[in-house]
């Protein structure tokens, strides 16, 4: 059976979507390639707005189940980004949940299940996303979207 899933990274101010049909095995159908930028000024303004953005796309678009990036330990340690950033992703998190079903998916734990490779050696191999994806265009940038799909699909 074919469900609609939305795969979302959140990166500083930006918030990329990568919206799929995806079916239980197979090529997923990518629908929709995004980024979402947070508007400038007041952040507390640009979060309400960002919130009201992703419920209605995952509403209007029928979305069944949302897989969102999990925030990653910082090598560098935590800088401000950083923080907001996380803030960013929470915001997004309970507007989806305010939708879909959401789920969290670690890049690490992706590198640890998926395969015989790491997430980012999945990341550069274009041949690999001519396979398992078809529909619109997925943008080298969005590629981490459409992985957190996938991953989520095989663990399903």
């Amino acid at each position: 059976m074919t469900a609609r899933w939305l795969g979302v990274v959140v990166s500083g101010d930006l918030v990329t979507a990568v919206d799929a049909e995806v079916p239980d095995t197979g090529p997923i159908t990518i629908q929709s390639d995004q980024s979402w930028p947070l508007q400038s000024g007041d952040r507390a303004d640009a979060y309400v707005v960002m919130a009201q953005q992703v419920t209605d796309y995952a509403t209007e678009n029928g979305i069944d189940r949302a897989v969102v990036k999990e925030s990653a330990v910082s090598l560098g340690g935590t800088k401000k980004a950083h923080l907001e950033s996380a803030e960013l992703r929470g915001v997004v998190l309970c507007a989806l949940r305010r939708a879909t079903e959401v789920k969290l998916q670690s890049k690490a734990i992706i590198s640890k299940t998926f395969g015989e490779r790491k997430v980012d050696e999945y990341l550069s191999d274009s041949a690999f996303w001519k396979k398992e994806c078809a529909g619109v265009n997925l943008r080298v940038g969005s590629r981490e979207a459409a992985m957190i799909i996938l991953a989520a699909r095989k663990k399903k």
